[in-house]
C-alpha cells in the first residue's frame, strides 16, 4: 500500500464520481488515498479512458530517491522532465509569451 494523490482539472463529472469510489475528495478535484499498486494502476486506466479534454496528475509514495513518483495526462503548462534520473517539472511558456 502506498499513499496516492490525484489532482484533476476539467474532467467529466462521471470520472470524478468514479474516483470517489476509491479515493477521498478533500478539495474539488483533489483525491487522496492509501491503495495497492494494482488499484493505482486500475485508477490510472480509468483516468486515461475518461480524461477527455481535461488534465490529471497522479503522484504516489515510492522508494525512489525523491520518495515519490508521478505521471500526467492531458495538456498543461507543467510538463514532467527527467533530470539525471530525477523527475522534475518544467514550465512551458505561456501562449502569449511569443508575442512579446
Amino acid at each position: 500500500m502506498s499513499f496516492l494523490v490525484v489532482v484533476t482539472e476539467n474532467v467529466p463529472p462521471r470520472l470524478r464520481g468514479r474516483l470517489a469510489l476509491w479515493l477521498l475528495e478533500v478539495r474539488a478535484g483533489v483525491y487522496i488515498g492509501d491503495v495497492s499498486r494494482r488499484t493505482r494502476e486500475m485508477i490510472w486506466q480509468q483516468l486515461s479512458e475518461g480524461c477527455e479534454d481535461g488534465n490529471v496528475v497522479m503522484a504516489w509514495a515510492s522508494r525512489h530517491e525523491s520518495g515519490y513518483e508521478f505521471q500526467t495526462l492531458g495538456s498543461n503548462r507543467r510538463m514532467p522532465v527527467d533530470f539525471d534520473g530525477l523527475r522534475l517539472v518544467a514550465f512551458r511558456p505561456p501562449p502569449d509569451a511569443t508575442a512579446l
